[in-house]
């Protein structure tokens, strides 16, 4: 990396770990710590390898969605594997880094229907995103601030209509017609009425109890009924009486009492307006998350209208000067020099003896996990160390920035799970090789011995006893006698269907021949009778 100069709003590389791809992050602010060093307030990007699978699949589904409303050009294989390399995730999670762990910039922007994605394989150091991470929700939103650009997006116009043609449509289902320049009233008359107006609002507001509360002054009070609302309601109540100045001044002042006109400014309260600004503070002009977050009992249309009128207050002028000053007392721009010390995952670095920079036992002839080459200038380190994989100069530089393989391999996949980010169940993977899987599958005699041999299996006593053994003889034994009686076809149903009953036709025995009972010693004679 050379040397270069640093300001806010860059986006960079930051070097966490020497194994690790760098972190991508966006420079907020640069702060001169109390020891001279330098500290970047940074907003947090993620890739897709410190997300989870589930967040890697609704991704994915995006970006299919993407490509079919965008109508993107074809792309190989090995292109939409380097292509999600370039895909970040934004987040509104802020950290404090050192500046000396600063390695180079690169450039983040947000993905248009408009773009080619191919572009970004093209340029060097080059990122989109489209979605918004949150690291403690774990969910992935679109952004809130995409450009709508596209046909879908495009007002759809009619056709001119000829000369002498007439517009069939109507006018009430299309516009509602709120001021009528063509009216009989006179510029002068119409701003007395409106002065008129404004005196009746101040007087509302005497008579007010809440208002004079909050307004206790008379300019105050007439301050607030000089507003836009104000004078919006004396326009319309002029259109809705057909410009007639008595029937006007009527509807301005019921018999109830004065009319009294309010905005957002003053419906909403001190403290409602404090939890604003502070809002206002973290998430920026992100209405959404402001409401949901500080404001739930507020309308988005209430915290918008607020938001507009607050522009015009003098608290927003001193804030922009409070913020300006603050601006001007940090750093506006910071030298990076140029980062030389060599990387501890380099393998036998020129100038050095063999078993240097922390990298020994490396076989020699080992090809690049990425590109498959045997020659370069400088090796370094890759993966686990049990499986001595290294990468060329060009593709460790690759993995370094853009955080994957140029070409697709399973390893690769296994070293996503050693992301910082993700859960140490996928880190611990790569502690053994991949070992053989294996199945444990029973036979049809197995499983038809549980239906069968209920009366010795006895599951439901087994389950409350699980010490006692069962008596496995008797079951084969019970099996084996029931084999003879049970067809291959029957075996087979009764193992695809354990639930259903077994019916086993047993052989009808022989019926034994009538014996006469004598018996062994008797007084009396045996008389047999005809």
């Amino acid at each position: 990396m050379t040397d270069f100069f640093l300001s806010t709003t860059d986006y960079v590389y930051f070097e966490n770990s020497s194994s690790n791809p760098y972190l991508i992050r966006r420079i907020e602010e640069l702060n001169k710590t109390a020891n001279g060093n330098v500290e970047a307030k940074v907003v947090c990007l993620f890739r897709r390898r410190d997300i989870s699978t589930n967040l890697n699949t609704l991704a994915d589904s995006n970006a299919r969605d993407f490509e079919e409303e965008s109508k993107q050009p074809s792309m190989s294989e090995q292109q939409k594997h380097q292509l999600k390399h370039r895909e970040l995730f934004l987040s509104r999670q802020f950290e404090s880094l050192p500046a000396t762990h600063i390695r180079g910039k690169c450039n983040v922007t947000l993905l248009n229907e408009t773009d080619a994605l191919t572009i970004y394989l093209e340029r060097e150091d080059c990122f989109f995103y489209s979605l918004v991470f949150d690291p403690m929700q774990k969910t992935l939103l679109a952004d809130q601030g995409e450009i709508r650009v596209g046909s879908k997006y495009q007002a759809e116009i009619p056709d001119k209509l000829a000369e002498g043609d007439s517009d069939n449509r109507v006018q009430e289902k299309l516009e509602t017609k709120v001021w009528d320049t063509n009216n009989q009233l006179k510029d002068p008359q119409i701003d007395q009425f409106l002065v008129v107006a404004r005196a009746i609002g101040t007087f509302a507001r005497a008579l007010d109890c809440s208002s004079s509360i909050r307004q206790p002054s008379l300019h105050m009070s007439a301050a607030a009924a000089s507003r836009d609302i104000t004078l919006f309601h004396a326009m319309d109540t002029l259109q809705k009486n057909g410009y007639d100045l008595a029937k006007a001044m009527s509807t301005l002042v019921p018999q109830g009492g004065p009319v009294l006109c309010r905005d957002e400014m003053e419906e909403w309260s001190a403290s409602e307006a404090m939890l604003f600004e502070e809002a206002l503070e973290k998430y920026g002009k992100d209405f959404n998350d402001i409401r949901q977050d500080f404001l739930p009992w507020k309308s988005l249309a209430s915290v918008v209208q607020f938001y507009y009128m607050w522009k015009t207050t003098d608290r927003y002028i001193q804030q922009k000067r409070l913020k300006a000053a603050e601006a001007d007392s940090k750093l506006k721009q910071v030298y990076i020099p140029t980062y030389t010390k060599p990387n501890p995952n380099q393998i036998n670095a020129p100038g050095s003896k063999p078993g240097m920079n922390g990298a020994t036992g490396y076989q020699k002839g080992l090809s690049c996990e990425s590109c498959h080459t045997a020659q370069s200038q400088q090796w370094y380190a890759w993966g686990p160390p049990n499986m001595q994989c290294r990468l060329c100069a060009s593709c460790w530089i690759y993995w370094k920035k853009y955080g994957g393989l140029k070409t697709p391999t399973q390893l690769e996949g296994e070293v996503q799970g050693m992301s910082p980010f993700t859960s140490s169940a996928g880190r611990a993977k790569l502690l053994a090789k991949n070992r053989q899987t294996f199945i444990l599958q029973t036979t049809k005699l197995t499983r038809i011995a549980r239906r069968v041999c209920q009366d010795i299996l006895q599951s439901r006593r087994a389950a409350r006893r699980p010490y006692a053994s069962i008596n496995a003889n008797a079951v084969k034994a019970e099996c084996e006698a029931l084999r003879k009686h049970l067809t291959q076809a029957e075996m087979r149903r009764a193992a695809r269907k354990p639930h259903l009953p077994v019916r086993i036709k047993l052989p009808v025995p022989p019926r034994p021949l009538p014996v006469p009972i004598i018996p062994s010693s008797t007084s009396e004679p045996i008389v047999l009778e005809d």
